[in-house]
């Protein structure tokens, strides 16, 4: 296994492309955690979740970055394939879901794969994604918990590419300094 925070960079964020690692494909129940304390890195099945809330996207997390509350910066990989957990790739960022978990801020970045030849790239901003997976987002990171800890996940907002990139750069920062 790889470190990823030791081999990749979180990508040339300030031109819009921030590599992504997948921990948890498209459609998973599972929820798969890169555990960085472990030496070389390793992947955990933290827990198994109710079939009602599979991942609606691809969920993975930019290298050398570190969230507010300590993790790596989560993504959100739009993309029509499961992606592999392990794998990593370019992407292009689109915007962010701005999130509170159990009063912690929890950022989740929107981003597209770089190069989508299957789609024709047809996604350039966040506004260009469907409500209705605005809808699906808003609901799944909502709900997701209610069946343990209701009440304790809050979507904010959905913000553009600016947001995303100062939030990128406040974790590289955070990353930095530890």
């Amino acid at each position: 296994m790889a470190d990823f925070n030791k081999i990749l960079t979180p990508g040339d964020y300030e031109n819009g492309e921030i590599n992504v690692v997948i921990e948890i494909p498209m459609g998973s129940t599972q929820k798969i955690e890169f555990r960085r304390n472990i030496p070389g890195g390793a992947f955990e099945i933290d827990r198994i979740e109710p079939d009602l809330f599979a991942k609606p996207t691809n969920y993975g997390f930019i290298p050398q970055t570190l969230d507010e509350d300590g993790d790596e910066l989560d993504v959100l990989l739009v993309s029509p394939l499961q992606l592999t957990t392990g794998t990593f790739m370019k992407a292009r960022i689109l915007g962010v879901m701005k999130f509170v978990d159990d009063g912690e801020v929890d950022d989740k970045i929107i981003a597209v794969p770089a190069d989508d030849r299957n789609s024709g790239n047809i996604y350039e901003t966040i506004e260009d994604l469907p409500e209705k997976l605005i809808e699906q987002l808003r609901f799944h990171f909502n709900h997701y918990k209610d069946l343990k800890k209701p009440g304790t996940t809050e979507v904010k907002e959905f913000a553009g590419l600016d947001e995303a990139k100062k939030i990128i750069a406040d974790s590289i920062k955070r990353w930095n300094e530890q």
